[in-house]
């Protein structure tokens, strides 16, 4: 998606960008100065040079191609509003290489708008139905508005102390307190007087800043030791801190001689004199980006090297005891790596690895991801979504070992064109509050007790005030069930879990109880008509039975069950004991002991006396009005006539005695 000439040049690697170039523009015309520029990694300056070829030359098709040129320098640079509108005006004059809707789609994503984004993706999954970059960039583009709209926990700030007007990025700790950080930069203080081609701005440098005892940050200096006349940056140092591994990039006018891994071991106070890493690659394969392992035996790094998957992948080399050989690269394939650009690997304390990529799902531009390996061997990759993402780049994340701070670094709004950014997830912290109330009116029910059981074993209560309410904290990872009780009342309870959160949240719970003084009715109990074989869609209103006598051991109930006037008073009556009957029986399949149950038909001689839930349901009832057959017969229409019917018709319980004794 969007790239960075620095980042993906001289740390980044490319020592040739895999691009599309048309075969007109390797011969020697008013365009070759710029096509030179372009290829020797110059995008700065042939930005200039295209637009001044542009003007200069006749033929249709070479002029459409500068137009694509232009607007790659452009995203290259990192600059995706200017690299937008050259896109468009290339796509205007129907330039003919599908990648051009890849390249505009991506700004467009970059850009946030995901809607023309999502179109140009599906034109080019379309043209180029086998790259799978079409589909994940049209996914890209919804996933980015519901991530936009949930962001994760994460706290993050500008290090305005790192940060200047240039380029800041790829930062590193390199001391075990986690006071000292190292990073890239391109600021005034760079070593050597030349301007990078690529960029307009120094050759970075490694810099570095110190925090004291009061918590600030000192003004960042040159690492004097590592830096040179060349590119120099993205450090990674050991776990133990003694060994550090950077990249340099070798660069000289109008040639890019490739990246290289170097490392510097600490003798005394400072650093050793860095040595190239990889002696057999030479400076013919990029080789960037490096990331130790926590047990020093494997280095994860980038490179452009034949047998990758895509643009630049991340390869791993390994050694058996440190200080030992170097094995041969290993692609970590394709879980980890896309047909785009995998970058700035890290490895947490705990073996997470880290990278950024251009062409996963995302928000736009370089995102950050987070793998971990699974019980079969396979990676895992997850986005870390806003607001560590963002839609511009994101990259170059370091974490503390013990805890869930670090830096990144990031062209997102800032202090200049990409800056170092702080993050630290607080602890997670959870609750629940809430009510108890009667499960027929709302009464809110003071002084009851309420009971919190965790699936960790610890269970604490509390008893509700005048207003009802009650609060808990709860534990990261634990199941909870909170249950209820009153005088006079049925026990009730409610579940939350705080399993698999990422963020602090209070849940907000209401407790309802039903009373043992009045009848309560079962509902969604449905039958046939004039059967009483339960429907199944009456078995999730049972098992909340069920699980109710479960929760309340000492009680026994009437199982009531009611018809509706129409039919004879005897046959209602048989049909309603068969009803209750037929619940009771479901009852006991469950495990309820048949002495805690008695079935009980009224047919229709307990017509229903409308309550505040009724009248909730049916606005054309009011509270109190008895649903006898001359009141059903008096509604104004048989619609009206039938819903009355439909109320009369229910299965109901009463609690019988709250002293029974379980056998076993």
């Amino acid at each position: 998606m969007r790239y960075n000439s620095f980042r993906f040049i001289s740390l980044a690697l490319l020592a040739t960008m895999i691009l599309f170039i048309p075969v007109e523009a390797q011969k020697k015309q008013k365009d070759s100065r710029a096509q030179a520029a372009f290829e020797a990694g110059e995008y700065f300056e042939a930005i200039d040079l295209y637009k001044n070829a542009y003007n200069k030359i006749g033929d249709r098709d070479r002029k459409i191609a500068i137009l694509f040129k232009i607007g790659e320098c452009y995203r290259i640079l990192g600059d995706a509003r200017s690299a937008e509108l050259w896109y468009k005006k290339a796509v205007r004059e129907e330039y003919q290489d599908p990648i051009i809707y890849l390249r505009y789609a991506q700004m467009m994503l970059t850009n946030e708008k995901y809607e023309e984004a999502k179109e140009l993706y599906k034109e080019y999954h379309d043209l180029v139905p086998d790259d799978p970059r079409g589909t994940i960039g049209m996914e890209s583009c919804e996933a980015a508005i519901v991530w936009q709209e949930n962001p994760t926990g994460y706290i993050v700030e500008n290090m305005r102390y790192f940060n200047s007007r240039q380029r800041d990025f790829a930062p590193a700790y390199v001391n075990n307190s986690y006071t000292e950080v190292y990073f890239s930069s391109t600021r005034e203080d760079a070593t050597g007087n030349d301007t990078h081609g690529a960029t307009g701005q120094n050759f970075a440098d490694i810099f570095s800043s110190s925090m004291d005892r009061k918590g600030k940050w000192s003004v960042p200096v040159p690492v004097e030791s590592l830096n040179s006349e060349f590119e120099d940056g993205a450090p990674n140092a050991s776990a133990d801190f003694s060994t550090l591994y950077f990249t340099r990039c070798k660069k000289a006018k109008n040639q890019q001689l490739g990246c290289e891994i170097y490392k510097a071991d600490k003798e005394g106070g400072d650093w050793s004199e860095p040595e190239v890493v990889f002696e057999e690659f030479g400076d013919s394969i990029t080789t960037a980006h490096p990331a130790i392992s926590p047990d020093g035996l494997t280095l994860y790094f980038v490179s452009d090297m034949p047998g990758g998957l895509g643009e630049h992948d991340i390869w791993k080399v390994s050694r058996e005891s440190e200080g030992g050989t170097w094995g041969s690269p290993v692609n970590l394939g394709e879980k980890i790596n896309t047909p785009g650009n995998e970058l700035f690997p890290f490895v947490h304390h705990d073996g997470t690895l880290y990278f950024s990529s251009d062409s996963r799902i995302g928000l736009g531009g370089l995102d950050i991801y987070k793998a971990h390996l699974d019980e079969t061997g396979s990676w895992i990759v997850e986005n870390m979504k806003p607001p560590i993402n963002s839609p511009e780049d994101d990259f170059g994340i370091v974490f503390e070992a013990e805890v869930e701070r670090g830096f990144f670094s990031s062209s997102r709004k800032g202090r200049g064109n990409d800056d170092i950014f702080s993050f630290v997830l607080p602890p997670l912290e959870f609750s629940v509050t809430g009510v108890v109330r009667d499960e027929r009116n709302d009464q809110i029910l003071a002084g009851s007790k309420v009971k919190s059981v965790g699936s960790d074993g610890i269970t604490v209560e509390t008893t509700t005030g005048e207003n009802g309410s009650f609060k808990f904290m709860l534990k990261p990872g634990t199941d909870y069930v909170f249950i209820a009780s009153h005088q006079d009342y049925l026990n009730g309870k409610e579940r939350e879990s705080t399993r698999g959160l990422d963020q602090s949240r209070n849940f907000e719970i209401t407790i309802y109880l039903a009373s043992i003084t009045r009848v309560i009715e079962l509902p969604n109990i449905f039958y046939d008509f004039a059967k009483w074989d339960l429907r199944p869609e009456s078995m999730v209103s049972l098992d909340r039975l069920v699980e109710t006598l479960n929760d309340n051991p000492n009680v026994t109930i009437e199982l009531m069950s009611h018809t509706d006037s129409r039919g004879t008073p005897a046959d209602n009556i048989a049909l309603s004991q068969k009803r209750a009957q037929s619940v009771v029986d479901y009852l006991i399949s469950k495990g309820i002991a048949p002495d805690r149950l008695q079935a009980k038909g009224y047919g229709e001689t307990h017509p229903k006396v409308v309550d505040e839930k009724v009248k909730a349901q049916y606005d054309f009832l009011e509270i109190g009005d008895v649903l006898t057959e001359s009141f059903i017969n008096q509604l104004d229409s048989p619609e009206l006539q039938e819903k009355a019917h439909q109320v009369n018709r229910r299965t109901e319980f009463r609690v019988l005695s709250t002293d029974y004794i379980p056998k076993n």
